[in-house]
């Protein structure tokens, strides 16, 4: 073993509800330490996944979140002058910053008006299992799929 475990920092739970994996959510929308900016953001995006599914904002945003989690990805490994790509399962940590990153991501690239609404629509298109976050975990694992060969390769 040559590098040292990684100390995880303890991460506080989010001011209104009080959910750990909220709270790491908001980090990742977070850009240039506006902290009051993507609580705005989410919380707002909250309200409207409330108005429009009548049930508890948490329970759809940790549905959407557990929708987009990808269970295996592919890795590329060089092996014998060649590239391969290795289909490896994913850790549930990797797998929950992955779909963090993917739902941010595709919402930021909707065309709805304000961040607000694009991150609402993007996390109830999660939720009901459509959208471009969830074809993104498909698209990954028909890769893994299609590169099942080189399974052999894992180490």
């Amino acid at each position: 073993m040559r590098r040292r475990k990684v100390l995880e920092r303890q991460i506080l739970p989010d001011p209104k509800f009080g959910d750990k994996r909220l709270s790491r959510f908001i980090n990742t929308v977070m850009k240039s330490g506006k902290r009051s900016l993507a609580e705005k953001i989410v919380y707002g995006a909250f309200d409207i996944l409330e108005e429009k599914t009548k049930k508890q904002p948490l329970e759809v945003f940790n549905q959407a979140v557990e929708n987009a989690r990808p269970l295996i990805k592919v890795v590329s490994r060089r092996i014998g002058g060649s590239n391969y790509q290795v289909p490896t399962e994913v850790s549930s940590k990797d797998a929950q910053a992955l779909a963090f990153r993917w739902l941010i991501d595709f919402a930021r690239k909707r065309s709805e008006k304000t961040m607000v609404e694009r991150l609402a629509g993007e996390l109830l298109s999660a939720y009901n299992k459509d959208g471009a976050t969830i074809k993104k975990r498909e698209d990954v694992h028909k890769m893994a799929e299609a590169n099942k060969a080189f399974a052999h390769f894992r180490f």
